[in-house]
């Protein structure tokens, strides 16, 4: 065909209009990734990534960091020693990554509609994965809890997916905020985080086969998928707590929800009520929740406030609380367990000396309904949630707040489940994602050993 001759048959001057026009466009892409990078390592104060150790800013960034930390207002910067003998160290990003960093710098959508966030306000942070179906099951509930148009909704992504993104840029019911984890596993598919080449799989033997890493306790080598989901975690926390504008100054709650959590209309009120009265009912409580420890309970029923351990559903702290959690990051990073979860409860909670305690109501306000994770709905007999048959039937209880505030409270002292002693089911013992994770302590904070 005529159109296609002509497009396979350039004359000479046209390449070279072609060349001339391409060439300037190339230099700002490249010079546009080289400002990125550098403005993301100014504000976390780290080195130069590996592979760069004869440039400028890996020779400069340590002797600079201090001037960084006093010159960067938007970043509370602290000075910290978490391990003496420990220099953080980030991977070096991909394009992707870098795109997905300068997007986390973006502002909340949806000003123009919600253009205050009240006093007493919750920000809500839901962290996801890639379950588009959970997703749609959890925003569909979370646009008809009262209240939620007072909140900033902060949306963790694990890695980029296009249809996660989707689905949360169509959230029109309140301030919303995305932010991607830029060192997810999921974005470096030939490097680590993600596979590198050479790296050893499943049992290998790192001797017989000339591969690479370290295996955990029981024999086996670190799988991304899996460790992902620690680091997502870890990296989040520290990124809202001490690295987003939105939040730095915050001192109130932060309530954090999983893309596996219905979330019922009472849910934001009754947490503020449970915020409201956590220093009066419950001192001792460093946290509050909307379910029970037990994710299988729907709650007592009772007439009385609840106090046990702190749970992994819908659950809120302050700064105060993140301060004394960023201080266990050793114990945290180190722990062979790739549950965040399961790391808190079995060595970071019982560092602090005393029980973790969480005031909850008698009736939960959330509910975990997934069965798609890693651990559940694989086989033929347990299938997936799929177009809305894992939504909770609520009743009328769970529609509006049901927390009375002369209620008295019970404390439910013997705690089940994982505890100090438990020495983890695995899957964290290459020493790379152990640095990578203290590292991730490090992001918005300068090292000074006389913080010590």
């Amino acid at each position: 065909m005529p159109a296609a001759a002509s497009s396979s048959s350039y004359h000479p001057h046209h390449r070279a209009s072609l060349r001339s026009r391409a060439t300037p466009l190339l230099l700002i892409v490249v010079l546009a990734v080289f400002a990125v990078t550098e403005l993301l390592r100014s504000r976390t104060g780290l080195p130069a990534p590996a592979g760069r150790p004869g440039s400028a800013t890996a020779a400069t960034s340590s002797s600079s960091s201090s001037s960084v930390a006093s010159a960067n207002h938007s970043v509370a910067q602290r000075k910290i020693l978490l391990d003496p003998a420990f220099t953080p160290r980030l991977p070096r990003q991909s394009p992707l990554s870098l795109s997905l960093s300068a997007r986390n710098a973006l502002p909340p959508r949806n000003t123009d509609r919600f253009p205050t966030l009240p006093d007493g306000h919750l920000k809500v942070v839901l962290y996801v994965h890639n379950r588009p179906r959970y997703l749609r099951l959890v925003v569909d509930s979370l646009s008809r809890v009262q209240g939620i148009g007072e909140a900033l909704l902060i949306v963790s992504h694990d890695g980029y997916f296009p249809e996660m993104d989707r689905i949360v840029q169509g959230i029109d019911f309140c301030q919303v905020k995305q932010v991607f984890a830029p060192y997810s596993p999921h974005l470096f598919p030939d490097a680590f985080p993600g596979v590198s080449p050479g790296d050893c799989r499943s049992n290998d033997k790192a001797k017989e086969k000339g591969c690479r890493g370290d295996p955990d306790q029981y024999g086996n080598h670190r799988a991304p998928r899996i460790v992902s989901l620690k680091h997502h975690w870890w990296w989040m926390m520290n990124t809202v707590w001490d690295g987003m504008e939105e939040a730095r100054d915050f001192d109130g709650h932060i309530l954090f929800i999983e893309e596996d959590h219905y979330i019922f209309p009472n849910a934001y009120r009754n947490a503020q009520l449970l915020v409201d009265l956590k220093p009066k009912k419950c001192p001792q409580c460093y946290a509050i929740n909307l379910a029970p420890s037990d994710v299988k309970s729907k709650g007592e029923g009772w007439e009385s406030l609840v106090a046990e351990k702190m749970g992994n559903i819908g659950y809120a702290f302050n700064r105060t609380v993140w301060r004394k959690i960023h201080a266990k990051a050793k114990q945290f990073c180190v722990f062979d367990e790739y549950n965040w979860d399961i790391t808190m409860w079995a060595t970071v909670y019982p560092s602090f000396g005393a029980p973790v305690y969480s005031l909850r109501g008698p009736r939960r306000s959330a509910a975990h309904f997934g069965k798609c994770g890693l651990h559940q709905g694989q086989g033929p007999s347990n299938v997936c949630v799929d177009n809305g048959s894992g939504a909770v039937e609520l009743e009328d209880a769970d529609k509006v707040p049901n927390i009375k505030a002369d209620w008295p409270i019970h404390i439910i002292q013997r705690q089940e489940g994982y505890q100090a002693g438990f020495k983890g089911w695995g899957g964290w013992g290459d020493r790379r994602d152990r640095e990578l994770c203290l590292s991730f302590a490090y992001m918005y904070h300068v090292k000074d050993p006389s913080s010590l």
